[in-house]
């Protein structure tokens, strides 16, 4: 059975977006995953097919309604769905290649986009939600997160990328960021490929390759090797 994505969004016409293009575009349209997009708002009850609410207690913005957006999860998953069911918020879990990976190992993700100033904490714990963040930073909505969930994830099907040596190598899947890269011209502005890419040595390139990630690393993400060295420590 083919990946499955079901998306909840007050704006439907935002996906598949990116998700179209490229090589998630191209296994969405070969059937290597399959994407089902559900207004929100049709699943409102009232003439004005009204979505949110003042917040309780006070406050500025507006709340997304428990149960609209409960009736938008149970018409798209049932009981015995077992997809993950994650809620885009930026105060969620940080998503990241280890997750990625996870959800792409199962048979597919309820993915609900929030908007406003937020969603009714009820429906949260009601429909089992998982509140995930794709950064320290907050946006207008979580469809754009969603994309970018979503094409971390289906990059990671079977079949779906070219080459799955492709993945093997690069930023995150090791622990380090990904080593620097290089393509003809042998000379660009004064500035050579390194000659040990060119020497046919396997081992001495990967060697470079390896030594050159974690330098990278260090100077740019050195939690990464904190992270690392923490984890091994802990024989994990």
């Amino acid at each position: 059975m083919a990946f499955s994505a079901s998306v909840l969004t007050l704006y439907p016409d935002m996906f598949p977006g990116p998700l179209g293009l490229s090589v998630s575009g191209a296994a969405l349209e070969s059937g290597k995953w399959s994407l089902d997009v559900t207004n929100i708002r049709e699943h409102a009850t009232d003439r004005h097919h009204t979505v949110d609410d003042t917040p309780a207690g006070g406050g500025p913005g507006m709340v997304m309604k428990a149960d609209v957006l409960a009736a938008a999860i149970d018409a798209v998953a049932s009981a015995k769905d077992t997809r993950p069911r994650l809620l885009m918020s930026p105060r969620g879990r940080q998503f990241d290649q280890a997750m990625a990976h996870d959800v792409a190992n199962g048979p597919g993700v309820v993915i609900v986009c929030g908007r406003f100033e937020g969603v009714d904490e009820r429906v949260i714990a009601a429909r089992d939600l998982e509140e995930i963040s794709i950064g320290d930073y907050v946006l207008s909505g979580g469809e754009p997160a969603a994309i970018v969930l979503l094409d971390a994830v289906v990059r990671l099907l079977p079949g779906v990328m070219g080459c799955e040596m492709s993945g093997i190598e690069e930023s995150f899947e090791r622990g380090l960021l990904e080593h620097p890269q290089y393509t003809r011209p042998r000379k660009f502005e004064g500035r050579q490929i390194p000659e040990i890419l060119l020497s046919g040595d396997h081992a001495a390139i990967a060697e470079w390759r390896r030594r050159q990630a974690e330098a990278l690393t260090a100077k740019r993400r050195p939690d990464l090797l904190t992270r690392s060295t923490t984890a091994k420590s802990a024989g994990t």
